[in-house]
């Protein structure tokens, strides 16, 4: 009966049906969310602003300070998940995610130097210096790995050893200099709180240019999965499709981190939504991941903003008690099954 039940959801929403519903879900929610803050805005004045015909104040408003927000959620919610999605195929493990091979640790060590030690320096330094750790993890992470042949356990292993030499490094400024932490805190749990244009410039070439890359690499997440031996006797160079794809994936998630801040569980929770609404084909898996990951942030985010409001509870907390609940129960669903 419940297999019977399984397969007529399935049969209702296809993956392509999916491709168009998420979207709109995405667009309505966006709409609604854009209203959300310390100011109030109704969700026909904000269509009315979107359309040109809206009043002043809230133009202004919209126009600085939501809209830009809105955008980033997308942005950053679409790369995480994606990110997440593709170590999960290299490490054939599904609770793989950035945080685990240490990339989010690594831009967060280098964010907190430069809070800390640079207090002065220019905003853009931040992001480029979280940017630059992270890639720095990744570079030690490729020379580790690649003389075994970029394999699964070996990565994840390397990943995890890395990502707490990282953390052991953030605590130690924590502890070091306990009046200046303020500001990294609120950088390492990851928000939105001043999202501009300028976030927005840096983060989307990242996005637009290597998600397309990445579905378009799909078939070669696919053919990995079927095994080492498998994928060779198909001809492909395994080592060099691992190297690819786990670049393409630390770039992702190098850029969504540098710009918000360390946002844990997307990386790890949109995957698994997807994985049960269309399997496990990439080409599928991929851009639904990065649907979800987009309306997972973009809701999370309203909520953070709306709950206490003209407070604000940082995305990356509200993320972070939305994905737990839902990754026990994935864990103990599994335990069932």
């Amino acid at each position: 009966m419940t297999q019977t039940k399984k397969s007529s959801r399935r049969n209702i929403l296809t993956p392509k049906k999916l491709l168009v519903i998420l979207p709109i879900v995405i667009i309505l929610l966006s709409i609604i969310s854009t209203g959300i803050g310390a100011v109030y805005i109704k969700p026909w004045d904000v269509f009315a602003v979107l359309i040109g015909t809206g009043a002043e104040m809230d133009t202004f408003i919209i126009e600085n300070f939501r809209v830009p927000r809105i955008i980033l959620a997308l942005l950053i919610g679409s790369g995480l998940a994606v990110s997440g999605t593709i170590l999960q195929g290299l490490v054939r493990n599904p609770l793989a995610s950035p945080d685990v091979i240490g990339i989010t640790k690594g831009a967060g060590l280098a964010a907190i130097i430069v809070i800390i030690l640079f207090p002065k320096a220019p905003s853009i330094v931040l992001p480029v210096a979280a940017f630059a750790g992270a890639m720095v993890v990744a570079f030690i992470l490729f020379v580790l790995v690649y003389k075994q042949g970029v394999q699964p356990t070996t990565l994840a292993l390397g990943g995890v050893a890395l990502g707490a030499l990282c953390h052991a490094g953030i605590q130690y400024f924590m502890i070091k200099y306990p009046l200046e932490i303020n500001a990294a805190l609120i950088w390492l749990t990851g928000s939105l709180w001043s999202s501009s244009w300028e976030h927005i410039i840096g983060t989307l070439p990242w996005i637009i240019v290597l998600l397309p890359l990445t579905i378009f690499l799909a078939i070669k997440l696919d053919i990995l999965n079927l095994g080492d031996d498998v994928a060779q006797g198909l001809g492909e160079n395994v080592t060099r499709v691992r190297l690819l794809m786990l670049t393409i994936a630390v770039a992702l998630a190098a850029a969504c981190v540098a710009a918000v801040g360390s946002i844990g569980f997307v990386g790890l929770i949109a995957p698994h939504m997807a994985r049960r609404l269309v399997g496990i084909k990439h080409k599928y898996l991929l851009p639904v991941s990065a649907l979800i990951g987009s309306l997972l942030v973009v809701v999370a985010d309203s909520i953070g903003r709306g709950l206490i409001p003209p407070k604000e509870i940082p995305v990356g907390i509200v993320i972070a008690v939305i994905g737990a609940p839902y990754f026990l129960y994935l864990l103990r669903r599994e335990r069932n099954s």
